[in-house]
């Protein structure tokens, strides 16, 4: 039994693999080139457009794992890798918390908190990102206080997931009168209109009025509050999943890159013609 559950783990991780590899290389074939990174019939150091789609497969890696449907053997996998101590990059970290988060278990819960205490004992800085997703974990297992714990590591939490799991935290810890604050503050019409305002997700302001509707004086101060984050255009109605899963685009095209630099600086041709030349 044990050497089938490692075998479909690996198929599955099999899976995730291919599936990976053809968001970032989707003109490779298993029978084609030797080179997974090259289109068939490429020049070695041609630059070519699947290359220079890396940076978006990093954005791309979260996206497959809050879609992916074998998650649970991907997990696996990641986790026998931690066991033969195979090092973790930041966006291997990322696509970890984020299967955990998707799997959502008393399980995964655990391997995610295995996998980020041993990376803050080795004196490891985890992302944003992956921590958001631990904060997001830790709210759907109960776990408030765990939250708060991991959230209260985050640098600079004022993107709109930070935003939005601290509105979270503060509902479950029951953290109430605070809350308010949080909302009023947010509601301050002193800022300078270059400073960018929070928004909150509909789907947490809903909780928040659940949480508050037995309290008449809170639930009357919290309409208010509602009523004037509408007027801001404070309020989104992505859900927290949708906000966590998002996957950002870059600024600047990949196509950008190429018109950094069109002169060879060994041959002072134009870097198409070196290119081939090679």
């Amino acid at each position: 039994a044990a050497l089938d559950n490692m075998a479909a783990a690996f198929r599955s991780s099999e899976q995730v693999f291919l599936l990976l590899r053809s968001l970032v290389y989707p003109g490779v074939v298993d029978s084609g080139s030797a080179c997974c990174r090259c289109p068939l019939g490429a020049k070695r150091y041609l630059l070519t457009d699947n290359i220079m789609k890396l940076k978006e497969f990093q954005h791309k890696k979260v996206a497959v794992a809050c879609n992916l449907p074998c998650t649970k053997g991907a997990l696996e996998v990641m986790t026998e890798m931690k066991n033969q101590d195979v090092k973790f990059s930041q966006d291997t970290y990322i696509l970890a918390f984020a299967i955990c988060y998707k799997l959502d278990s008393p399980e995964s819960f655990k391997i995610c908190t295995m996998l980020r205490e041993e990376a803050l004992v080795k004196g490891e800085v985890l992302s944003r990102r992956a921590s958001c997703f631990a904060v997001a974990l830790a709210l759907n297992q109960n776990q408030p206080a765990k939250a708060l714990s991991i959230f209260s590591q985050i640098m600079k939490p004022e993107s709109i997931i930070c935003i939005n799991l601290k509105i979270m935290i503060h509902v479950q810890s029951n953290m109430l009168k605070t809350l308010m604050e949080i909302l009023k503050d947010a509601t301050e019409g002193n800022l300078s209109r270059f400073v960018k305002k929070h928004v909150f997700s509909e789907e947490v302001l809903v909780k928040v009025r659940e949480k508050v509707k037995d309290a008449p004086a809170l639930l009357a101060k919290f309409d208010e509050l509602y009523g004037k984050l509408h007027v801001n255009g404070q309020v989104t109605p992505n859900s927290l999943d949708a906000l966590l899963c998002h996957t950002p685009r870059d600024v600047k095209s990949h196509v950008v890159l190429l018109n950094k630099r069109t002169v060879s600086r060994r041959t002072f041709q134009p870097l198409s013609q070196s290119l081939w030349a090679e």
